[in-house]
């Protein structure tokens, strides 16, 4: 399995990719969503490909992608960060280190960028995904709350 980054040619699998991650997030309730984000994420994926801050694990066919950035525009701090967007492997190659694979040679490539740090968000109800990025040496930093307000009578 190779890492590297992708042609254009390969972003329309990379679009239905995230699309199968975020149907995945929503049943750890993630308000992302799904089809109506086609054309968005797949403007995003491009400009992925082109500025090299989208990786894939590929055989034979491409098995899994990250996506990561440096943080600009934001307010200054005393470190440069790392983010990671995206991190999907397809169902039947999860366990067989592809995604710490991606998130390594992503993590490299951030540090070569000059990230001090790098951050990522994971949904709190997704044991699986915060226990691998744990392994992984990731720790809470910050807490995201929320609070459902709908149904909240005047």
């Amino acid at each position: 399995m190779e890492i590297l980054t992708p042609s254009l040619s390969a972003a329309e699998r990379l679009v239905e990719q995230w699309l199968s991650l975020a149907e995945s997030q929503r049943r750890f309730e993630s308000h992302l969503l799904v089809s109506e984000n086609r054309t968005r994420i797949r403007e995003s994926i491009c400009n992925h490909i082109a500025t090299g801050r989208l990786l894939v694990a590929r055989d034979e066919a491409i098995r899994g992608f990250i996506m990561f950035t440096i943080e600009v525009g934001g307010y200054e701090q005393d470190v440069t960060r790392g983010l990671i967007e995206n991190l999907y492997v397809d169902p039947d190659y999860r366990n067989d280190g592809v995604g710490s694979r991606l998130l390594g040679n992503a993590e490299t490539e951030l540090q070569t960028q000059g990230a001090d740090v790098v951050t990522l968000d994971v949904m709190a109800a997704n044991e699986a995904g915060r226990r691998f990025y744990r392994r992984h040496g990731y720790e809470p930093h910050r807490l995201e709350l929320e609070k459902d307000i709908s149904e909240r009578e005047e």
